[in-house]
């Protein structure tokens, strides 16, 4: 019995090596870190465009574009997206929804009083700097610092933290996003 089992696995494994036994399909959703840093080039890209959008067409240009951006490289079509904005305080601070990441974003919204547009301070450039990038499976973390250069070549350096995830469909879109502005003594 033993030399039967032996010889039908050796059988067996030839097979599957020859391809005559193989999986009909093979999924992996498994993220990498080179879709991480496409994602985050992506948002930089993103900015500056939104940014370029408003001195060339207005708010509602800028607002198109980002609502665009927001259903594209964020996941709130799969459930909650944790964003934390930059320069956010208060009972706004934390942004569970669209409407209030684009609030911060673009401004122009009398639910967020406080926003002037993130996205319209004239961005020219970026670019980021990972502390780290951590992976398990579909999902992704990075902290690191967001580089930030405007049309008066003023750099702003922004703490952020990015969680990816990879959906069923194969896409990388965000759903944490943690900005602050460096501690100062």
């Amino acid at each position: 019995m033993k030399r039967f089992s032996k010889k039908a696995g050796l059988v067996l494994i030839l097979l599957a090596a020859s391809g005559v036994l193989g999986a009909t399909e093979i999924v992996n959703h498994n993220i990498t870190e080179a879709e991480i840093k496409v994602a985050q080039d992506g948002w930089g890209t993103a900015l500056i465009q939104i940014s370029d959008d408003y001195r060339a067409g207005g708010v509602e240009k800028a607002r198109s574009t980002a609502t665009q951006v927001l259903d594209s490289a964020y996941g709130y079509a799969n459930g909650p997206v944790l964003f934390k904005p930059t320069l956010a305080s208060g009972e706004q601070t934390f942004r569970l929804t669209k409407a209030g990441a684009l609030a911060y974003f673009i401004g122009h919204d009398p639910a967020y009083p406080a926003d002037t547009g993130f996205a319209l301070k004239n961005w020219k450039s970026y670019r980021y700097d990972n502390a780290a990038v951590y992976i398990n499976g579909n999902m992704g973390l990075t902290m690191g610092t967001v580089h930030l250069v405007d049309r008066d070549n003023k750099e702003v350096d922004v703490d952020k933290t990015w969680g990816f995830r990879k959906g069923d469909d194969g896409k990388v879109r965000i759903v944490l996003h943690h900005s602050s502005l460096p501690y100062t003594h």
